[in-house]
Parts: C-alpha cells; structure tokens; sequence
C-alpha cells in the first residue's frame, strides 16, 4: 500500500506515519500545493504505482484540503477514472462540523475522521476500504 500523509503539524504527521509504517511506503506533503504535486508526480513517474489511499488534512498552508481533494478528483475524471477506482481519501480533521463533514463527502471522499485520530479506527477504515487485511 503506498500513502501520502498530508499534515501540516509535524506531531500529527509523526502519529500517522508511525500508524501506517507497518503497512506499506508512504510520503508526507505539509500543505496543500505539496500534496497536489506529490499525486501528480505518483502518476506521471509512477503510472503503475499511484498512492493508494490519502490521508488528507484540511487546514493547510498554501491550498486548503477541500481544494486538494477537488483537484485530485478532476485529474481522476480528466484521466477516465471514476468510483472505486480513484485514490481512496480519507479526510484526518479537527473540523467536525456538519459543514466540513458534508463539503467532504461531496467532494467525493471515502472517509473522514475528526483528531485526535486512533490507531485502531484508521485501520479498521483502511481494512474496510480493502487497502489491508
């Protein structure tokens, strides 16, 4: 499985990388815009190897994560990839606010869990998504 971790806050990216770490590769982007191209170059470079899940914050610099995940999903429409075949998003928040949750999931994404995230719930999403068993 192959993750890209988007947190700004160095101790919440530390929590989710020690998380992930037994699972598969993973890269971390800080904001918004590092994120963006971190997926992009996953595909241009890695056209075999894309990020399979992204853990997505969405206060950050630069572009704030709603945007990021709009984005992503128009790269996926404009490539021809749709539903369960695109990256699996899960949105790792402190916003849980019927707002925040709703422009998420109309967004597209799979998932969404508000901080401080639990190792147990984050995998058993990841399980529930198939991404490891």
């Amino acid at each position: 499985m192959r993750v890209l971790i988007v947190e700004d806050d160095p101790i919440s990216a530390l929590l989710l990388e020690n998380f992930i770490k037994p699972y598969g590769d993973y890269e971390i982007a800080e904001d918004g815009e590092e994120a963006l191209l971190k997926f992009l170059l996953a595909w241009s470079v890695n056209i075999n190897k894309p990020f399979d899940v992204i853990l997505l914050d969405i206060n950050l610099p630069k572009k704030q994560g709603q945007e990021v995940l709009r984005k992503i999903r128009e790269f996926e429409a404009k490539m021809g990839i749709s539903g369960l075949l695109g990256v699996k998003i899960i949105m790792t928040t402190a916003l849980g606010d019927h707002k925040s949750i709703m422009e998420a999931f109309k967004g597209q994404c799979e998932d969404y869990m508000v901080k401080p995230i639990e190792k147990a719930k984050l995998i058993q999403k990841l399980e529930k998504l198939g991404l490891i068993h």
